[in-house]
């Protein structure tokens, strides 16, 4: 039993120690859209945190935005976290379309507001911003 032991407890430290490695490595990018991407999931833990505590969010963003964040911290995955570049791979496409769902019910100033990041990167993830129905010209005919 105590030999099982030691080796969950091997185990647990090098997960640890590959984070750190990874924080480390991933601090040292240059910028651009490799860093951007490095970023990018802790920047959505931080702003599904910041949304899910304000109270403009309606209630269907804001279950979204959980159940992507529970996707993020569950240990349970599409693609295991330990292949490398492949291995989060479902945590940024689920966590992108649940920003995108809130992006679509929530105001985009507040999105970006609640965005630790680039905001150029979260601004492509949405798409293009909507601007308000408006009444078309009516249609003139001029006479030849």
């Amino acid at each position: 039993m105590s030999d099982w032991l030691v080796g969950l407890a091997i185990a647990v430290g090098c997960l640890i120690a590959s984070w750190g490695l990874l924080a480390i490595l991933a601090r040292r990018l240059p910028p651009g859209v490799l860093r951007d991407l490095a970023a990018f999931i802790p920047d959505c833990v931080t702003t599904i945190r910041r949304l899910r505590k304000d109270p403009r969010i309606p209630r269907r963003a804001k279950i979204a935005i959980l159940i992507a964040g529970l996707w993020v911290a569950s240990p349970i995955d599409l693609i295991p976290e330990f292949l490398p570049v492949i291995g989060p791979l479902d945590d940024i496409v689920i966590v992108a379309l649940a920003l995108r769902y809130a992006g679509r019910q929530v105001p985009r100033d507040i999105l970006l507001a609640a965005w630790p990041g680039e905001t150029k990167l979260l601004e492509r993830l949405l798409g293009p911003a909507h601007a308000p129905e408006t009444d078309p010209p009516p249609f003139t005919s001029t006479p030849p």
